[in-house]
């Protein structure tokens, strides 16, 4: 039976993947120690794999599916086959970017001040490329964790930590010099999954999915009435796909308007909406938009 190997990330991806993949419909049943999950579908087996291995086990051919971050495969240097971009993470919707810190005292404010410095990171490979990239020699070691501590306490004279906002890097008096890389999650593949039929049907359809998915976390549906008077100026306001859909009411002076909005547009529209006599607004969520 033909069956298709996916790794799933595990540590601060995990739960977000989990949930990602119940949106676009397959659930993913993982225990506290359990490194192969359980999936609702027998044409699919689970592992959970470290986002920071995901990309060399999938260029192994161990997996033929996995999600990992862009910086991991970069890092990496693993030959495999980027299915395509999913832009989400264990918090937010936003790409993570990689950056340089230092202690809010330290000299160093641009990049080129590494020069004959030490650095910490746990993305040794990228990072050295990076600056040798820029002429720019400087001791690059592993750390093995707590990379922000080791610049609180002196012990470099900076990391290359990531983070989303970087509220916690200043939270820890720490100063963000510059961005190296901004980074997402992609679906990748082995070669030898995508040339095979069957595999590459099925990881095309899991993509569809799951992009539709992340699709629709970006949008709401909204239904309401309008005066039939009214109606063009309510019209003004409504973006939309392609165009609202107007359908006719059994009392001839309103009509029923139905439309998919950016969801952080929804607080500003939906009071512009009422103060132009729509009536019976209703938000709710979407699951895909395909």
């Amino acid at each position: 039976m033909n069956q298709l190997k996916l790794g799933v990330p595990k540590g601060s991806l995990e739960q977000a993947t989990i949930s990602l993949f119940k949106q676009a419909g397959w659930n993913i049943q993982s225990g506290s120690r359990n490194y192969f999950p359980s999936i609702d579908d027998p044409d699919i087996s689970c592992a959970l794999v470290r986002s920071q291995e995901m990309a060399t086990y999938v260029a192994k051919g161990a997996l033929d599916l996995g999600l990992t971050g862009l910086d991991w495969i970069l890092d990496t240097g693993a030959k495999v086959e980027e299915v395509c971009d999913l832009v989400y993470s264990k918090s937010s919707d936003q790409p993570c970017r990689w950056v340089l810190v230092v202690a809010q005292d330290s000299p160093i404010q641009s990049i080129e001040d590494l020069q004959g410095k030490r650095v910490a990171t746990e993305l040794v490979n990228f990072t050295r490329s990076y600056l040798a990239e820029r002429g720019i020699e400087c001791e690059v070691e592993f750390s093995w964790g707590a990379t922000e501590a080791k610049a609180v306490e002196g012990l470099v004279d900076a990391v290359v930590e990531i983070t989303e906002t970087g509220s916690t890097i200043r939270a820890h008096g720490l100063r963000i010099v510059c961005d190296l890389l901004h980074t997402h999650t992609r679906l990748i593949a082995h070669p030898d999954a995508m040339a095979d039929p069957w595999k590459r049907r099925k990881i095309e359809h899991i993509a569809l999915l799951l992009q539709a998915s992340l699709a629709a976390h970006q949008k709401v549906a909204l239904k309401m009435n309008a005066p039939r008077d009214r109606l063009d100026e309510i019209l003004q306001l409504l973006p939309s796909l392609h165009a609202p859909t107007v359908s006719a009411l059994s009392d001839e002076q309103w009509v029923a308007l139905e439309t998919v909005v950016d969801r952080e547009s929804v607080r500003s529209l939906i009071p512009a909406l009422r103060e132009h006599g729509a009536e019976g607004i209703l938000e709710y969520e979407l699951r895909k938009i395909i």
